[in-house]
């Protein structure tokens, strides 16, 4: 009761700064020195090569029943390249340094630890398009953010697959309100390792890839004002021959001048359990993971913005796991509710989006009657965590240039 109650109460008073968050669209750090011009005084001339390394690392104190392990953790490592080559060509090109580099029998012959590479053209009259791997653009507010802001995700996004290779089209309705169409692969993985399927030598599969494992999005997004914005979309993903995933996102932010509050809502209806969650708690397909899951997920944030540097903030979730459907023994309904609750304070000391924090993560996951009998039980999950979060500007290509010319030299 005191869980619900809580994240209530997240949600009734739901106002925040939203300065704390710097979205992967946010640019204002651009307006700082590069490390670069720091170093050698040299003022940025052209925007062809931008460098960034988005950092969170962190100590941690990890609870479960009593203490349970306390390390060093390098949460996000990330490399980026981007830059506009003249006013109709872009590029960009983000890695993930702290994930493996293997891209054996992904269906697009990249490693999972590539999130972006591809290239960005303007076509005139409001239309662009980024063909190559990207952010699948899904609705949710969080989900925009760059990562190195998140200190723990939903556990909807956490086990989705959101940078996958193909092609978006984009059209600016105005200034303030944009559409995406997108078309990419629905998965990294191989049909097999995504949904688990597994047969005995010459055993046909239960189930079966189908011919165009593509997900479709259409994407809304809106900006009222600098006040109110928006980020929904709906998404039909093919994931086997007759089976589909459903994916509905509504993105909420409010910004009021010191406060700022964002409220998500997702839901997930999969005729082959994608997140694995379902799969997990039944146990009960052989040969792959559970049919007809569905997932409902609500998640707020509040800031307040108390002093020119400094910054509060509270986060809530709520969570479901559900059968859509009867399956033998299995019953149709919920088996699991996930509750997280978050609080944190964090410290600019400069004009950037460099900032230290002290930050509380709490997960508690309640199993329903009908997934106890399976052998579930509740358990709960606390981290308090100390450490940075930096998108550090690195350089730039005429600084580059003349950093070559110099090594060359000597």
């Amino acid at each position: 009761m005191i869980k619900k109650l809580t994240f209530i109460l997240l949600a009734a008073g739901c106002t925040q700064i939203m300065y704390a968050q710097s979205t992967e669209k946010n640019e204002k750090f651009l307006e700082n020195k590069t490390l670069f011009e720091e170093l050698t005084n040299v003022k940025k001339k052209q925007d062809k090569f931008n460098l960034f390394l988005n950092m969170q690392g962190s100590f941690d104190a990890n609870f479960r029943d009593g203490f349970e392990e306390g390390a060093f953790k390098m949460r996000q490592l990330r490399i980026e390249a981007k830059g506009n080559i003249n006013n109709w060509l872009s590029y960009r090109y983000r890695q993930r340094l702290n994930r493996s580099n293997d891209s054996s029998g992904n269906i697009d012959n990249l490693p999972t630890s590539i999130d972006i590479a591809g290239i960005g053209v303007k076509l005139g009259k409001g239309f662009s398009i980024f063909a190559g791997k990207q952010c699948t653009a899904y609705g949710g507010i969080e989900f925009d953010l760059n990562p190195i802001e998140i200190y723990e995700y939903s556990d909807m996004i956490e086990n989705m697959s959101n940078f996958m290779t193909g092609l978006n089209i984009g059209y600016d309705i105005n200034a303030h309100q944009q559409l995406n169409l997108q078309i990419l692969d629905s998965r990294n993985g191989s049909f097999n390792k995504t949904y688990g399927v597994e047969t005995e030598d010459g055993e046909q599969p239960a189930i079966e890839s189908g011919k165009l494992p593509l997900v479709y999005t259409l994407n809304w997004n809106g900006n009222f004002n600098d006040i109110f914005k928006t980020r929904w979309s709906a998404s039909i993903m093919n994931e086997a021959k007759d089976k589909n995933l459903y994916y509905f996102a509504f993105g909420n932010e409010l910004n009021l001048n010191k406060f700022n509050m964002f409220l998500d809502f997702m839901y997930s209806k999969e005729g082959i359990d994608r997140k694995g969650i379902m799969t997990g708690i039944t146990d009960s397909m052989e040969g792959h993971n559970a049919f007809d899951a569905g997932y409902f997920s609500m998640v707020t944030k509040l800031n307040y913005r108390f002093l020119p540097k400094w910054n509060a903030f509270v986060k809530g979730m709520y969570e479901t796991a559900s059968l859509t459907k009867q399956q033998g023994d299995l019953e149709k309904g919920k088996y699991r509710t996930a509750w997280g609750y978050f609080a944190g304070v964090e410290f600019y000391p400069m004009d950037t989006n460099l900032h230290f924090f002290l930050t509380y993560v709490g997960r508690s996951y309640d199993f329903t009657a009908r997934a106890k009998a399976l052998g579930q039980e509740n358990y709960s999950t606390n981290r308090v965590s100390v450490g940075f979060i930096y998108q550090l500007p690195m350089f730039w290509v005429s600084g580059f240039s003349r950093l070559a010319s110099f090594l060359l030299s000597v």
